[in-house]
Order: C-alpha cells, then sequence, then structure tokens
C-alpha cells in the first residue's frame, strides 16, 4: 500500500487544484493503484524459502533495515559483472574488505562476488550494477538512476561506494552533502568536474574518492621503448565518457608534443561499421594503434555488441603494435599497457571507506587522490601475432606477461 503514491497523488490533486481550477468540495478522493508486490530476499533465505519467477514477484528488497551494530555498506558500479574491469576493481574491493575485516573469510568473499551481498560479523556489504556500457541512452540511465535511488532508501547504508564516471555523477550528485558518506573510485582524470569536491587536497563536502590519472604517455613512450619502428600512431575508440576524456587527452599531449609518436587520427564512434572501417583505412597509414575503451558501441540495428566480439576482429583483421590504458585490454589481447590499475582503484576506496567509517575521519577533509601506476604488460600471444616475440621475449621493460589473448578464445 505505496506511501510513495499516497504522496504523489496529493501533489497530483493540489496541481488540479491550484493550475487547473478544480473545487475541493466536489472533487472526489480517491485511493491510488496498489504498489509492487514486495519480498525482502534477506529474510527469505533466513526462513529458506527459494525464490522463483512464477511467483509473481515484482520487487525485490535487498538486506533488512534492523540495526544490529554492523556497518552497512553499499557498493554501486556504473557497469556490469562480465566487464573486465569491473571484475578487476571487484578484486581490489574484495581484498580490502578482508584486510579491513568487513569480511570474516574467503568463502564470504566468494559469495558477495557471486551474488553481489553478504553479511559477515561486522558488516552487511550489497552491491549494484548500473550497467551502463550496455544501457548508455539517457532514457536508460534516468530509469537505472531511479531504481538505484528506491534501493538506496530501502538497504539505509552507512556509507556508499561509487564505482566509475557514470556512477560517481549520476548518484554521487543526489547524495552530495546528505548525511551519508560517499567514496568514489576510477574517475577518468580530475574528478573535480562532477561538482562533488572542491579540490583534491580538501574535497569539502561528504565526498572523497580515488581517480584514475591514465598513464596514456607512459604507455606509448614503453610502446616505443618496445617496437623503436614505430613513428605514428592513431586512436580508435567508442564514444563513452570514459574514452572522450583520455581521448582528448592523449590528443592534447601529441599537440604539445609530449608523445615520442606522430597521431595521425583519432576515431571516436558507437557505430560498429564506421569502427570497423576506420580501423581497415587508418591500419594503411599508421605504423601503431592506442585502442582505448569499445563497451558502447552497438551494431546497425542499435544493438549492443560485446567488448570480446569487437576486440577478436580486430586482432584478427590489424596487425599493428598497439597499446591501451589498462590491463583488461591487454587481458583482451591489445599488446601493451601500463595498467592503470583497477584492483588498486577498488581496494584504495575501502581504505578510504574504513578510515571514515572507523576512524572517524570526515571525506570533507580526506584528499582525494590517484593510486600509483600498475605494471607494464605485454601480451605473449599478441607479440607472436605481430612477429616481435623475439623483441618481447625477457625483456626488462616488461613487468608482466599475459599468455593468451582472451577474445580469441570466444
Amino acid at each position: 500500500d505505496s506511501g510513495y503514491n499516497q504522496g504523489y497523488e496529493a501533489v497530483h490533486i493540489v496541481h488540479d487544484i491550484l493550475a487547473n481550477g478544480a473545487v475541493t468540495a466536489t472533487y472526489p478522493p480517491r485511493t491510488p493503484r496498489r504498489g509492487s508486490l514486495q519480498v525482502n530476499k534477506h529474510r527469505a533465505k533466513m526462513l529458506g524459502i527459494k525464490l522463483t519467477e512464477d511467483m509473481g514477484i515484482e520487487e525485490y528488497i535487498e538486506g533488512t533495515m534492523a540495526r544490529s551494530g554492523k556497518k552497512r555498506i553499499l557498493v554501486i558500479s556504473s557497469y556490469h559483472r562480465e566487464y573486465l574491469w569491473s571484475q578487476d576493481t571487484n578484486s581490489g574491493v574484495v581484498a580490502a574488505l578482508l584486510a579491513y575485516t568487513y569480511l570474516d573469510n574467503e568463502k564470504q568473499a566468494e559469495e558477495y562476488t557471486n551474488t553481489d551481498s553478504v553479511e559477515s560479523s561486522t558488516a552487511v556489504v550489497m552491491k549494484l550494477w548500473m550497467d551502463t556500457k550496455r544501457k548508455s541512452t539517457k532514457n536508460e540511465i534516468q530509469k537505472t538512476v531511479s531504481q538505484v535511488i528506491r534501493k538506496i532508501e530501502g538497504f539505509k547504508p552507512d556509507i556508499i561506494l561509487l564505482g566509475d564516471d557514470n556512477a560517481t555523477n549520476y548518484i554521487g550528485r543526489q547524495y552530495l552533502d546528505s548525511e551519508i558518506p560517499v567514496v568514489f573510485w576510477g574517475v577518468n582524470g580530475l574528478p573535480l568536474k562532477y561538482g562533488l569536491i572542491d579540490s583534491l587536497e580538501k574535497p569539502g563536502h561528504n565526498v572523497t574518492g580515488v581517480y584514475q590519472e591514465g598513464y596514456l604517455k607512459e604507455t606509448v613512450m614503453y610502446l616505443k621503448k618496445l617496437v623503436p619502428d614505430i613513428k605514428s600512431m592513431a586512436i580508435l575508440s567508442d564514444d563513452s565518457p570514459t574514452s572522450r576524456s583520455k581521448a582528448k587527452e592523449l590528443r592534447r599531449m601529441a599537440e604539445q608534443g609530449q608523445l615520442p609518436v606522430t597521431l595521425v587520427e583519432t576515431v571516436v564512434t558507437n557505430s560498429l561499421d564506421e569502427w570497423k572501417s576506420e580501423a581497415l583505412e587508418l591500419r594503411e597509414k599508421t605504423d601503431a594503434f592506442f585502442i582505448l575503451n569499445h563497451n558502447t558501441i552497438k551494431d546497425a540495428n542499435g544493438k549492443p555488441v560485446d567488448q570480446m566480439e569487437i576486440g577478436a576482429w580486430y586482432l584478427e583483421n590489424i596487425k599493428k603494435p598497439d597499446a591501451a590504458q589498462e590491463r583488461q585490454f591487454v587481458t583482451e589481447g591489445i599488446l601493451c599497457a601500463v595498467d592503470d590499475s583497477g584492483f588498486k582503484q577498488g581496494y584504495e576506496a575501502v581504505k578510504l571507506a574504513y578510515q571514515i567509517l572507523e576512524e572517524g575521519k570526515s571525506p570533507a577533509d580526506l584528499s582525494s587522490y590517484a593510486p600509483e601506476r600498475g605494471p607494464f604488460i605485454v601480451n605473449r600471444q599478441r607479440a607472436e601475432m605481430l612477429g616481435i616475440y623475439d623483441k618481447v621475449k625477457d625483456n626488462p621493460l616488461v613487468e608482466e606477461y599475459v599468455e593468451k589473448a582472451m577474445a580469441l578464445d570466444k
């Protein structure tokens, strides 16, 4: 019997009276439509009830508001479970939850990773996915934000952790200057752009977090050292907030002469056909590629195309040295990257959360920072495909190897 519907209908009546001239004395009272059939998943689990689709359940409530002295930690990811970057950041979050005793053991870590919720002796931890790589239109994002806010209000967190740009931007704005402390991770470039903090050194509000430095220049320099013959480079990217900021930064560095190669062209598009045709055309014009994110690309029918499908096509058709900015793309099959570590992003966010929850520190006074870079990683299979394995094998520049190209195994 929805309180939300009660309040909404009351304001609707007020609007009819004030704006449309309706008369109170003759305005018929009404009962709003019923709300959704709701089930508390946590309570059902306690009672040993298995929930199935044929029960007609319309909405699930995660966790319980009943306070037990345990910290209530809500993690909200911008993306989806299958996304490699999200898997990297989750591994850092889980490692920190264990290190700071919000999880008791590896079994609980596995339960949280697989089911998005867990209760330990010290905390109740829940995770929500916004899936904005695949549901990226304004209407889709608005709908997702509304759903997430309802779940936040139901969960009553002691702290909110926001993973990556879209969660930070769309959810962070809703809780700026609220009583709930907020910690973000994975923001591309300086987080000042979202208006959630006053400065890196002194955020000034209830929000702080860690951001991605990018290490784009370092990656290009390492690629040049690995393959000294390259003199030019092109950028291939989807048209997402993540990629646009990185493409812009690479162009700026190229214009200022900070890169050891010439930037031939930048392709930023969400069209699969355009992305492919531009890649084939640039194959004849450039010595190397910088591959940014390719997760929001759609086919001619507007259907999202899986990252690994795009990656497999690229690896099979473009035989030029290439670099990227994160481990996930070397795992996919790109030659190399100075890793802007997802693990460190997630770990450091929980570290900040611990300082807020357990040490009594205020987000307003906790500086926002970028963690140190991860290792310089090289994919052996890609090196063999490019005929440069001898340059890569036992090269002292390389700090970590990935053996296979995941995209070619799909």
